[in-house]
């Protein structure tokens, strides 16, 4: 079963001093790989920090790891993912003649993921 969600992807702090190390670093990495969403949302479906889900939309899809937004950062029903490859895999083509793909308020649904059994 899925929800739908708008998802706002955009710029972090933590993401613009990763980059000093470089985008294939693991800290700008695990920044644009990780999706926040409001605490409420994740009690709502069960989700535990780390935990995976697939994001999709008409544009693609993608599977990623999910983190509580701290406090209230984010009201339920918004996502927030960091630019980089998987938010860019969400976005259509179409530019409005900008040159820049529309990439605020993006509607996805989301699937929570199986957790994987625990070792043994």
């Amino acid at each position: 079963m899925s929800e739908r969600f708008i998802l706002i992807p955009g710029r972090t702090a933590k993401q613009g001093c990763g980059i000093s190390e470089g985008k294939f670093g693991e800290s700008y990495q695990s920044e644009i790989n990780s999706l926040q969403m409001a605490p409420a949302d994740m009690q709502q479906l069960g989700l535990s920090s780390g935990d995976r889900v697939r994001l999709y939309n008409e544009q693609g899809e993608v599977t990623v790891a999910v983190y509580a937004a701290k406090g209230d950062e984010l009201p339920p029903g918004i996502l927030f993912i960091p630019y980089g490859d998987l938010s860019s895999r969400l976005m259509g083509g179409d530019t409005h003649g900008s040159g820049m793909p529309t990439s605020k308020g993006l509607d996805v649904e989301i699937e929570v993921l199986p957790r994987p059994p625990a070792a043994s």
